[in-house]
């Protein structure tokens, strides 16, 4: 050939050391002194990077193939990477925290018992691992001894079972002569004889028939260059560490190779990696078994289905995580239904019974149609109890939007409507009944009862609701989001982490728009609870019901006030939110539907109260009404005559009362007046009232005013002294 002339000056063989370090200083040294140097070849992993990286600067042809550029081709994303020098204890605590699971190891075999002897200590391996390794290692490489790990062969045995180690493969299986004019076989006995020991115990020599066939592929591209060099008058003697037209020739000629040597078929792809069959094998039992090829020419992998995992299949190459939705219990919901159902329908009992007997008198005089909008109000927050509960166990992700805003409306209104109803009730009885009037006819227009301003009042809490969320659905709209948990381990032994989500219904600036919703409820609640306390002991036969519905308004602001923080609290524990909320709007509608409705439910059927004034009158022919009912008007009649006259009384006594205290006044005055010893005489002149001897007498108040005598003084009021 024309390349062995040239050996010395085309081929390089670095060091076995496989030290980046030493290598990049015997590059430097072999780059600047003679012969000029046309090809490197590195025989190490570590090396060859570098030396690759640093070579294309002066023009020079490496072989290299690159891991991480092939993955990324092949659409397998590396997490990170870890990286050390001598101890592999904290690279090996990273790739357990962070949760590594297939993992390729790149170093040597003496770094491997260091590694492998880390991954025991933290357990870095069994059913959720697998560990991909260079095929070269001595097959005991784990077993052999090494004052450098303290590690027993057993538990190396553990630490490395079931990992996968891929090589190209080294020797040619069938038996041909190839372009060498040896077998595969021939050159592995020379081998043998010439190193006299087995290569099988010597670490690297495995590769020999690679590199064997390497420096013949090499010598073919030189031989190819120089021709093609000749046709261009220029030499192989021509190249330098600037001149790269050389350079490219040769690369494109070690393209080009292709023949069939020890090792195999040997071919190069574009990027100038060999392309040969890889050896897939595995290690079971202590022992590798070959569990397939790859032939990278033909992009074709053999699988001989050999393969065994200690969890009884390939881990995965991460930890699953199964979403789980947090749903309401069936239970829960359920019950809370049906209790719901059962108010709406006493619900309409109720409205039913005030219906049918609005016509009698006593059901007339406790506002029969804000009892109606009561009753309404309760079934409508009743009604809200179904979508509260519903999730997407029942419904799909499409419906959420609807459920959410049928829970906002019927809720809403339902409150607007109850409590509304009840509030207009207590309010005006508070106006009224509370003021301090001293005139009459002002007090008598007062308790005068206008019904439209009772519904106008209801009607005005029912629009502002209205507005508010109609503002609300349209500017910022009710949606569904998820909440997400803390990943949970599962009870059972899987490589599973459980995400536990949630269901909620929720808008962009969803607090904002409950402060204003809460903020005025809440202040119509504490509003409600100051007027029934204030009209408790009111009397009135315009709403005979209204002590009833402050009890009413007592139970439902306190179960609100208390429910409503409540619930926000616990809005990421769907079964204690879902009580809370439903059982407050149950216990609420029950006790307003009971509180008003029943009494006068049992009202009508002890004392018989079923018929109005004019049925009775049709009946018995007589204007005349003997029944309970009109008993109590007479007694009613009666009583505000009689507190018509008190009154009138009460006005007299204190005229009464101010004469008196004008008498006293002017009494005192007059003794002031009068002279303690003397008293005028008809002459005009004052004469001692006191004898000696006989008894002194002064009269203190005069009858008369022009004549003080014996005659003219009240005796009740003289006074006797004596000496």
């Amino acid at each position: 050939m024309y390349c062995r002339s040239w050996l010395t000056q085309c081929l390089l063989l670095l060091s076995p050391q496989c030290d980046p370090g030493q290598a990049t200083r015997h590059l430097y040294e072999l780059l600047y002194n003679d012969p000029i140097k046309i090809m490197l070849m590195p025989g190490c992993s570590s090396v060859s990077t570098l030396v690759a990286e640093a070579a294309r600067m002066w023009h020079l042809i490496v072989t290299l193939d690159d891991l991480e550029e092939r993955v990324k081709e092949a659409g397998i994303e590396i997490t990170f990477r870890q990286s050390f020098f001598s101890d592999p204890t904290v690279p090996v605590k990273n790739l357990k925290r962070q949760d590594a699971r297939i993992i390729v190891g790149l170093f040597y075999e003496t770094e491997a018992r260091k590694v492998f002897c880390e991954v025991y200590k933290e357990r870095l391996f069994g059913k959720k691992y697998v560990w991909f390794l260079i095929g070269w290692y001595a097959d005991n490489w784990f077993k052999t001894p090494d004052p450098a790990i303290n590690c027993t062969v057993e538990e190396m045995t553990w630490a490395v079972e079931g990992h996968v180690t891929t090589e190209i493969v080294m020797l040619n299986p069938e038996n041909t002569r190839g372009i060498s004019n040896m077998t595969s076989q021939e050159f592995m006995d020379k081998l043998q004889k010439r190193l006299g020991k087995d290569p099988e115990g010597v670490g690297g020599l495995q590769e020999a028939p690679l590199a064997y066939d390497a420096i013949w592929a090499l010598a073919l591209a030189l031989n190819k260059t120089a021709y093609e060099l000749s046709k261009k008058g220029l030499r192989l003697e021509d190249f330098n560490y600037n001149n790269d037209n050389i350079s490219r020739e040769i690369y494109k000629a070690m393209n080009s190779s292709s023949f069939d040597g020890v090792s195999g078929h040997v071919v190069f792809d574009a990027s100038g990696s060999r392309m040969a069959w890889t050896l897939i094998e595995q290690l079971q039992g202590g022992l590798y078994k070959k569990i397939g090829y790859y032939d990278s020419t033909k992009d074709n992998l053999s699988w001989y289905n050999n393969d065994k995992w200690i969890g009884g299949s390939p881990p995965a190459d991460h930890t699953k995580v199964t979403i789980t939705f947090r749903y309401v219990s069936q239970k829960l919901f359920i019950s809370v239904s049906v209790l719901a159902g059962l108010g709406i329908l006493l619900g309409f009992v109720c409205l039913s019974f005030n219906i049918y007997n609005s016509h009698v008198r006593y059901i007339q005089n406790s506002q029969p149609h804000l009892n109606d909008v009561t009753a309404a109000g309760c079934i409508l927050a009743l009604a809200a109890v179904f979508p509260l509960g519903l999730d997407g166990h029942h419904i799909k992700t499409w419906h959420f939007p609807l459920v959410c805003q049928a829970r906002l409306w019927l809720l809403g209104l339902g409150f607007s409507l109850a409590y509304g109803s009840m509030f207009t009730k207590i309010w005006w009885i508070h106006t009224a009944f509370t003021k301090k009037d001293d005139k009459k006819e002002r007090r008598k227009q007062s308790q005068t009862l206008e019904p439209w301003k009772l519904y106008s009042t209801v009607g005005l809490l029912l629009g502002l609701d209205v507005i508010t969320f109609g503002i609300w659905q349209i500017v910022d709209p009710l949606q569904r989001i998820i909440e997400e948990f803390t990943k949970e381990e599962p009870r059972e032994d899987l490589d599973v982490l459980i995400l536990p989500q949630l269901e909620h219904c929720s808008s962009v600036k969803m607090n904002t728009w409950l402060g204003i919703v809460y903020g005025s409820k809440g202040l119509l609640l504490l509003l409600g609870i100051f007027l029934a306390y204030e009209t408790k002991s009111v009397s009135t036969e315009k709403i005979n019901d209204h002590r009833a519905v402050g009890m009413a308004i007592y139970n439902v602001a306190v179960l609100c006030l208390i429910t409503a923080p409540v619930t926000m609290i616990l809005s990421s524990q769907q079964d204690a939110s879902f009580a809370f909320s439903s059982l407050a709007i149950v216990f609420s509608a029950y006790i307003t539907l009971v509180v008003l409705f029943v009494p006068k439910m049992r009202r009508l059927i002890t004392r018989g109260e079923w018929q109005s004034e004019q049925q009775d009158t049709l009946k018995t022919g007589s204007s005349t009404n003997n029944n309970e009912e009109e008993k109590s008007r007479l007694l009613e009649r009666e009583n505000q005559e009689l507190g018509r006259i008190i009154a009138e009384k009460e006005e007299r006594v204190m005229e009464l009362r101010q004469q008196l205290r004008s008498r006293r006044k002017q009494s005192v005055t007059a003794r002031e007046n009068c002279s303690d010893n003397h008293y005028p005489n008809s002459s005009g002149a004052v004469s001692s009232l006191y004898q000696p001897g006989l008894p002194l007498a002064r009269c203190l108040v005069a009858e008369g005013g022009d004549k003080l005598g014996r005659n003219s003084c009240d005796g009740s009021r003289v006074h006797l002294l004596y000496k």
